[in-house]
């Protein structure tokens, strides 16, 4: 469970594309449309972003990741996505061996995450899709993510599950810890401007639970 910890602490934000483009009526540009592509020095780059699942695991629209923990990072490193073969792979692209995110190849993860978090639309026209749109800063958003780690096999599986939320505008943080204006304990500070409100661990279930409370819609 240790190295389920580990890996949800170097986890770190989806990984933005986009290039400018030109608006439509509405103000806004979709994936639909066709004209947002993969950022300079993707693997992907130049080729518009897709409805569906992309080769390294991102369903922009759904709001959805699902595949190899590495593949979160391959792509925007300019290196092919990761299929499970380690010998062919490094044969290929002995580079990825240095990444460090690489020992984590082979752990499947899932994420989701809401329009605050990361939109599937650029309206504020900065060629991305946006981030925390209409405010300054992930805080106060309301954008929340979800991940959910697995590996090993056997008795040797494990599995973890964490949900993960912007906190309020008017949240203090106290020692690494995230409270409420009223002093309600509402998670262990991550990646700045975050906090997590749920750990589940195989074998030893819920291992934090907000006191603020671990559901999405209050905040």
């Amino acid at each position: 469970m240790k190295s389920a910890k580990i890996l949800l602490a170097i986890v770190c934000c989806l990984i933005l594309v986009g290039v400018s483009v030109a608006k439509k009526d509405d103000g806004c540009v979709t994936i639909q449309d066709g004209l947002i592509e993969y950022s300079p020095g993707h693997y992907l780059a130049g080729t518009p972003i897709q409805v569906g699942y992309d080769p390294f695991g991102y369903n922009y629209q759904a709001h959805l990741f699902n595949g190899s923990y590495a593949n979160v990072y391959l792509g925007r490193d300019g290196l092919p996505p990761y299929e499970g073969d380690t010998e062919a792979y490094l044969a290929d692209n002995p580079d990825a061996v240095s990444k460090w995110y690489w020992p984590y190849r082979d752990v499947d993860l899932e994420m989701k995450w809401n329009d605050a978090w990361l939109s599937n639309k650029d309206c504020d026209g900065d060629g991305a899709l946006d981030r925390h749109y209409g405010f300054a800063s992930y805080i106060g958003s309301g954008a929340w993510e979800t991940n959910h780690m697995s590996g090993g096999e056997g008795e040797d599986h494990w599995t973890y599950f964490t949900k993960i939320i912007a906190v309020p505008g008017d949240a203090e943080l106290v020692g690494g810890i995230w409270y409420t204006a009223d002093g309600t304990e509402i998670g262990p500070e991550i990646w700045g401007s975050f906090a997590t409100i749920l750990e589940v661990e195989s074998g030893a279930g819920a291992t934090y639970v907000s006191p603020a409370g671990p559901g999405f819609g209050k905040w």
